[in-house]
């Protein structure tokens, strides 16, 4: 049995590149395990704003969205049979470190990225140039 990461950060490029991994493991019985990273945005490091609420937490937020999203997209049957994996850090590299070992690294051709994808590079243009196993980009 092998294992499928997909990269899901909620977008409708997200949800198809879902749907087709939850297919391929279906046709190859691999495990889907669902990706989805955080970042805090690097000019926040410096001042970490005072009015930032006490309870924030990032990493209950990425998870709450993740699952949100699954669920949505595959219903609560199809939902609790991915295996779901929340990290802090950059997508792409996220992504790269859990596709170590993997069979397929599937990604949608377009995410929550905007101006970003535009001055640094998308997502899956980087994962399809640094992965370590085989990429499928989903296209609209």
């Amino acid at each position: 049995m092998g294992r499928i990461v997909v990269g899901v950060d909620g977008s409708d490029a997200s949800i198809k590149a879902l749907h087709w991994a939850v297919r391929q493991g279906e046709l190859t019985g691999a495990e889907v395990e669902a990706v989805n990273s955080w970042e805090y945005p690097a000019t926040s490091w410096a001042s970490m704003m005072p009015g930032m609420p006490a309870d924030f937490d990032p990493q209950a937020m990425a998870t709450v969205s993740l699952n949100e999203a699954l669920e949505e997209a595959l219903g609560a049957a199809g939902a609790a049979a991915v295996h779901k994996v929340v990290v802090i850090g950059n997508p792409a590299q996220a992504l790269l470190d859990r596709a170590e070992g993997a069979d397929l690294l599937v990604v949608g051709a377009r995410g929550h990225t905007g101006l970003k994808a535009t001055l640094l590079g998308s997502v899956s243009l980087h994962v399809t140039q640094h992965a370590p196993c085989p990429v499928t980009v989903v296209r609209d």
